[in-house]
């Protein structure tokens, strides 16, 4: 499977074209746009939220209900483009509209591609680089992991982010049933915090942050269950599952950091604290006795529960700005700044939930064929039941 997304911050709309997905895998618009409402959602976040109503258009690859194996083209609007049509339209502008929008964003924000696009694309108006190094991109790569998710349910796999931490504070009641108690829990909570009583400080270390003009991070898990031994793979280096995953959540916006299991903990502990001891039963097959490697071992699932952790930093837009160089005069500004949250940890939950799906639903279409969805769960029956026995 393989993806591509297009579209600006306040461009028209955000397009997805994925490819690879098998056909007679039932979807709907609904089951996407549940998921682009959860990213809508979260204490901290900005009035861009208030304008937008995310909802997906399918346009190609779905009839009656049902995926046909060709590429599917989803269409996510945004509803400001109709502030921004003169600023962000594709057509060259008249004398009289280059006049009335002569303002050019010369002054980079720190933390955010501005200053590196401009050079390395040669534009002298940074809007050409903050529209697309936007945040707002992730909408599109949500809606591109709800059909992952999709895939994945009627596998029998199914994961969920939360948020373990935002700023210094750090969940410790974090402990729960099964998957499903760990969606109901986050869902409930305006952090996406399992721990209530974190959850409030949270809040507050927000209040906080947006009173002073300033941001801040956390850090976000997300759980994966029911997943099949051996995806993956452990012959090659680019075809190891962790480091695939560890790929796709460092490149969602903001997010500086990965550990997959107990992750950097490990280097501190010793090798009898690391790792799993391994245990069969008839009815389960190999298990392990703990689950500090988070599900992997070799670069391969070991069909315990994955476990991967992504660190946001904060966001760089601050409303008290920070020191910057105008790339014309060269003279020092404040930079510039944009509608922003103050904190996007609990939506950050949601997006790096979809990055985790897109890579866990690639590896099992990789391994269990990809063609159509009947043929796709009669191969996974036969592994788990070798698997089983082996």
């Amino acid at each position: 499977m393989r993806f591509l997304t297009a579209g600006e911050s306040h461009g028209p709309e955000l397009t997805a074209i994925i490819e690879g997905i098998p056909s007679q895998l039932p979807l709907t618009e609904e089951q996407i746009n549940e998921h682009l409402q959860r990213r809508q959602k979260g204490y901290g976040r900005g009035r861009r939220m208030q304008i937008e109503k995310d909802r997906v258009r399918i346009t190609s690859g779905v009839r009656h209900g049902k995926t046909t194996g060709a590429p599917i083209t989803l269409h996510v609007e945004n509803k400001d483009w109709k502030h921004w049509d003169k600023i962000m339209g594709a057509a060259p502008l008249s004398e009289e509209d280059a006049q009335e929008i002569k303002r050019q964003i010369t002054r980079p924000r720190p933390g955010h591609a501005d200053l590196n696009g401009a050079i390395k694309y040669d534009h002298r108006d940074m809007r050409n680089v903050l529209e697309r190094s936007s945040a707002r991109e992730t909408t599109v790569r949500v809606a591109v992991g709800a059909v992952a998710q999709v895939l994945l349910k009627e596998l029998n796999i199914q994961l969920c982010g939360h948020v373990l931490e935002i700023g210094s504070v750090k969940a410790t009641e974090v402990s729960f049933n099964d998957i499903e108690d760990l969606k109901e829990r986050s869902e409930a909570s305006e952090v996406r915090c399992l721990d209530s009583e974190a959850s409030e400080q949270m809040k507050q270390a927000i209040d906080e942050a947006k009173e002073n003009g300033d941001s801040i991070g956390g850090i976000v898990e997300v759980v994966a269950v029911n997943l099949p031994i051996g995806l993956g793979s452990h012959v090659h280096y680019d075809r190891k599952l962790d480091g695939k995953l560890a790929q796709s959540v460092m490149s969602i916006n903001a997010f500086k950091g990965v550990e997959v299991g107990i992750g950097f903990e490990a280097a501190r502990l010793l090798g009898s604290q690391v790792h799993d001891e391994i245990l069969y039963s008839e009815e389960r097959g190999f298990y392990r006795r703990t689950n500090r490697l988070g599900g992997f071992e070799g670069g391969m699932t070991n069909g315990m529960p994955v476990v991967v952790r992504g660190a946001m930093k904060p966001i760089p837009t601050l409303y008290k700005p920070l020191q910057s160089v105008d790339i014309d005069s060269k003279e020092t500004f404040s930079a510039s700044i944009e509608r922003s949250d103050s904190c996007a940890v609990p939506a950050a939950a949601v997006v790096c939930e979809a990055a985790v799906a897109w890579e866990l639903a690639t590896a099992v279409l990789e391994k269990f064929g990809s063609d159509t969805l009947g043929e796709i769960i009669k191969n996974l029956e036969d592994f788990n039941e070798k698997a089983r026995n082996f």
